[in-house]
């Protein structure tokens, strides 16, 4: 796994991989809904000063262009984003079951 807010590093990594082998995952969630479900009050910390370099506040957040896979945990519900998941790997081959055959778990 592989965290960064700039596309020249996503890009990095990815270039160091072997076709295919790096899943580019973008959460999609507006700033706003970020700050709203900050339990710690980083943003509000951010906002006030107190954190230098803060992404998406004091620092940039570069979209990714072209992901494998967009989330929008924004809206979407925790379960709706697991079903993603499952369905996008289970889809490629990285895993045997998939979101319907998980259905009644």
């Amino acid at each position: 796994a592989f965290i960064s807010p700039y596309r020249a590093d996503r890009d990095g990594v990815r270039a160091m991989m072997a076709e295919g082998d790096f899943i580019e995952v973008f959460l999609d969630a507006p700033l706003e809904v970020c700050e709203a479900r900050d339990p710690k009050g980083l943003y509000r910390m951010a906002r006030a000063g107190e954190i230098p370099d803060f992404t998406g506040v004091s620092a940039p957040y570069e979209t990714p262009r072209n992901p494998e896979l967009v989330l929008p945990t924004g809206q979407g519900t925790v379960k709706e984003c697991v079903d993603l998941i499952v369905a996008f790997l289970g889809d490629r081959g990285y895993l045997e079951h998939t979101a319907a055959d998980m259905a009644g778990d």
